[in-house]
């Protein structure tokens, strides 16, 4: 499974779980379900496949932009956390993620985030969907982990420890208002 046919995974998913109308906070819930029933009618190595473009993607969004963008919007700064904020951003589409890394501050427009409040982009679950397909499928509880740990395409991935980009003070209202403009303007006025 290629990025794209990753990415046309979660369209579809993304398609179905929007056509319900849901709130937000159902939608996480949803949005995992959509994808796991996409999976377990694949082969294994698909879903292997699907778990390497998941930890990919999740890497490439390890920034320290989006770690202030998140941490304005979901109010923390842990990197679990962090991973959760990604694993919610890639679940949104592609749409959200590549608008998220070429200008972490269009995450406003998100109608989620542009009212305010009490705003969960992280899912948590969606880290688990490929291990919960795969399960299904094969029966074999750590049959995932034990393939990725297998897999030469995995090695490059453990490498990343600190997120990449300037780091700055996201305690500093006024720095966060200079960078993020129009996150702060939501989250911090």
């Amino acid at each position: 499974m290629d990025v794209e046919e990753f990415w046309a995974l979660i369209g579809e998913a993304c398609a179905e779980v929007d056509a319900l109308e849901l709130d937000f906070d159902d939608r996480r819930d949803a949005i995992e379900h959509a994808c796991q029933e996409r999976l377990v009618s694949r082969m294994p190595a698909e879903i292997i496949q699907f778990s390497l473009r998941l930890w990919q993607l999740r890497d490439h969004a390890y920034r320290y932009d989006l770690w202030a963008a998140a941490f304005l919007i979901e109010g923390w700064w842990s990197d679990d956390a962090f991973m959760d904020f990604r694993d919610g951003l890639i679940s949104l589409g592609r749409h959200w993620y590549e608008r998220a890394l070429a200008d972490p501050d269009s995450l406003a427009d998100h109608p989620a985030v542009r009212d305010g409040g009490d705003v969960l982009i992280g899912n948590e679950d969606f880290s688990r969907v490929a291990h919960r397909a795969y399960q299904r499928l094969t029966g074999e509880p750590d049959g995932l982990d034990e393939a990725l740990g297998a897999s030469p395409e995995a090695g490059p991935l453990s490498a990343m420890i600190e997120p990449t980009g300037a780091r700055w003070d996201v305690t500093d209202d006024d720095e966060m208002r200079r960078r993020l403009p129009r996150l702060a303007g939501i989250f911090l006025d």
